[in-house]
């Protein structure tokens, strides 16, 4: 059996700080950017009362998964320091954590120091976009936090990633290049992993629907899949519409991921997404 079966078989399950998520059937993750920058500004949440608001309405839907975000990943976007980052990431993670105790939760930061600091102080997994690239001390932090982690292929950084992105084989390369780091992090101590191909970073249209029509090959890396297409522009450029119009193309989009084999469905539209789930359990 490969390393990667010893630790990924049909039983999912994400276990942190004594919370269990069984994640065999899919699951629904909710974004909370607390970023004045993101693509899509519904997501963006600003005062206590509105992220607590925002939060219990993803619950109530059906999230098991609430994803903080402090850093704006959007093409184009340019990296904050870390101050800043934990200046606005650290009140709202202990806001959620007080006021919704048994919700997972996820930070999606791409720093060590960040990953470490939120494990303090009760965040549940760690939602790295570079899959280490950017921090060479994430997977050793990890490892020690003994959090699930989720590592995402991204060909340059946000400030670049859009500028020309070329594979000869996008699928097999994205494929590879998420085997190869999850060997790396076995090696580092981390025994929780959840792989996201990373669509529309560093990825042309064609890229994208050519990973999305693939997406179930990616299940012989014997680890969750996670899919993040919420109201991206890969939905955008197909259906002619903005991102505040992409909820139905999202839906869509969704639902081939799940029958491809997604574990979890990193959305902005919890209820719609678990309808999408909802059915799909059915059809299975």
């Amino acid at each position: 059996m490969s390393k990667q079966g010893k630790h990924f078989g049909a039983n999912k399950v994400l276990k942190a700080n004594g919370k269990i998520l069984n994640i065999s059937t899919p699951v629904v993750m909710g974004i909370v950017n607390v970023t004045p920058d993101s693509f899509f500004k519904g997501s963006v949440h600003k005062g206590n009362h509105e992220v607590l608001k925002a939060v219990e309405k993803m619950i109530t839907d059906g999230a098991s998964i609430i994803d903080i975000g402090a850093e704006s990943s959007r093409p184009g976007a340019k990296p904050i320091g870390i101050d800043m980052e934990l200046q606005r990431l650290l009140p709202v993670l202990k806001l959620i954590r007080n006021t919704f105790p048994e919700i997972f939760i996820s930070v999606d930061t791409y720093r060590s120091e960040v990953a470490l600091a939120v494990s303090e102080i009760g965040a549940d997994m760690i939602n790295d976009i570079s899959a280490g690239e950017l921090d060479r001390k994430m997977f050793k932090t990890v490892a020690e936090t003994k959090l699930p982690y989720c590592m995402m292929h991204m060909q340059g950084a946000p400030e670049n990633m859009q500028k020309e992105p070329k594979y000869k084989n996008v699928v097999k390369e994205v494929r590879n290049y998420l085997k190869q780091k999850m060997e790396t992090a076995q090696e580092a101590g981390i025994k929780q992993i959840i792989i996201d191909p990373g669509f529309g970073f560093g990825k042309t249209l064609e890229h994208n629907y050519e990973l999305l029509n693939s997406l179930e090959s990616f299940q012989k890396l014997k680890a969750p899949i996670l899919v993040g297409v919420s109201r991206k522009g890969m939905i955008q450029k197909i259906i002619a519409q903005s991102a505040e119009d992409s909820l139905n193309g999202t839906s869509v989009v969704n639902t081939i991921a799940l029958m491809k084999g997604a574990s979890i469905l990193r959305v902005h539209d919890v209820k719609e997404a678990m309808e999408a789930v909802k059915i799909f359990n059915q059809l299975k």
